[in-house]
């Protein structure tokens, strides 16, 4: 007879690392402050501002999915919404479609084929959030749910940006709703290729997070800070009642039930 040695099996799912749990509030304070600073400057600092937002937006939310679920899901999520928001708008701005017919201006900075670096990091800023959501909300409407919360997010998001000549649009048809300089075509774009990037994100990703202590406090937040800004930015900063009310409902609509289910729902798994 032969005595092993009993070893216990490693949880695989380590505490989150203080320092880097520090760096992610940095990060997230830095974005919001920069998106307090957008109505009250103008000229080159409101450009340098602009992009600076999105930068630490996005770099906010890629510590958060590391942070939560690891290094996979990190590099993951950045390829696959980086490549996808590429694809679709180099498609976009050469064929009009799915959006409408629309060109970047050269305020944003590096290009890549027409379309500034930035813009895809945009989306990563509020995909991995959306999808957060949409996973609590809906679990088997994934794809919908984060279609209609993106195309919410671009209800605020487009025009602020043509207000600031970051783009332009040459409108055909039908516009949006208190803004005849947005096509309606837009937000058809936004929801098709928005329902498109969450149902791949959904397949890709995995489900549960993988750290002990971490949570989806800094994604919540920045959806709550997005319906938020977006609504008093617009009636009191860019003079756009109709645009906040639009925006503010169908997002307030849309982040209801989930900031329901945050309260009363399962235990955080995000």
């Amino acid at each position: 007879m032969s005595i092993r040695q009993y070893r216990p099996k490693r949880n695989s799912r380590r505490g989150a690392n203080a320092k880097a749990l520090i760096l992610l509030n940095i990060f997230f304070i830095a974005t919001i402050a920069l998106q307090i600073a957008y109505p009250l400057v103008d000229g080159q600092l409101l450009t340098s501002i602009t992009i600076a937002t999105v930068a630490f937006g996005a770099t906010t939310m890629l510590v958060h999915a590391l942070l939560n679920y690891g290094f996979r899901y990190f590099v993951t999520l950045l390829l696959i919404t980086f490549s996808f928001a590429l694809l679709v708008e180099q498609i976009g701005s050469r064929t009009g479609w799915p959006f409408g017919t629309y060109t970047y201006s050269a305020s944003l900075g590096y290009e890549i084929y027409g379309v500034p670096l930035i813009v895809p990091f945009a989306w990563i800023m509020l995909a991995h959030p959306i999808l957060i959501a949409a996973r609590k909300t809906t679990p088997h409407w994934v794809f919908l749910y984060g279609g209609f919360g993106l195309m919410a997010w671009d209800l605020f998001l487009d025009p602020q940006m043509v207000s600031a000549g970051r783009w332009t649009w040459k409108a055909h048809g039908p516009t949006l709703p208190f803004d005849a300089n947005v096509p309606l075509s837009n937000s058809f774009g936004w929801l098709l290729a928005g329902m498109g990037l969450m149902a791949i994100l959904h397949l890709a990703l995995p489900k549960e997070r993988r750290k002990i202590g971490a949570n989806s406090r800094i994604p919540d937040l920045l959806l709550a800070w997005t319906l938020f800004s977006g609504i008093v930015g617009n009636i009191f900063f860019f003079h756009r009642p109709g645009i906040a009310l639009l925006g503010g409902g169908i997002m307030g609509l849309l982040l209801a039930p989930y900031l329901f289910a945050l309260t009363v729902g399962k235990p955080d798994h995000s």
